[in-house]
């Protein structure tokens, strides 16, 4: 397929029939949404293997319990949509934090770290909660 752009890293290869769709090299172990296999970030781009237990964030006074379970922190990623903002209080603190969901079928994948409001959590911002339930690992792992 005929390219729409320039690609913005070596990495991601942009297509004109999906520009919603970045795709990572086969040559790499990826990442990729579990409900459709998009493509969602390559494993250089992980930061560490988090546990994230209950979280918990306070929104016009009430308190809701969001997911449970394993995640991924990476420094990017691919065919990710962005929601609004909002602050959450999360086990390590009170965090400004936007769900991310998948770009091809809209899965909720996690946030993204978008302020850190404590010193010790400012290494977050700017990156990216992937949730191990909405992933896969792709190409060349063992």
């Amino acid at each position: 397929p005929e390219l729409s752009e320039e690609p913005p890293a070596e990495m991601v290869k942009m297509t004109k029939s999906k520009t919603f769709q970045a795709y990572l090299p086969n040559c790499h172990r990826t990442y990729s949404c579990i409900h459709c296999r998009a493509h969602l970030a390559n494993h250089d781009e992980l930061i560490s293997k988090a546990s994230v237990q209950s979280f918990f964030f306070f929104f016009s006074m009430q308190s809701f319990q969001g997911s449970q379970g394993r995640a991924y922190l990476f420094n990017s990623v691919v065919n990710v949509g962005c929601g609004p903002a909002e602050e959450r209080v999360l086990l390590t603190g009170l965090h400004a934090v936007a769900d991310i969901y998948c770009e091809n079928c809209k899965t909720t994948l996690g946030w993204k770290y978008e302020h850190a409001f404590e010193s010790s959590q400012k290494y977050k911002e700017g990156k990216f909660i992937i949730e191990l339930a909405h992933m896969i690992k792709d190409n060349g792992w063992e």
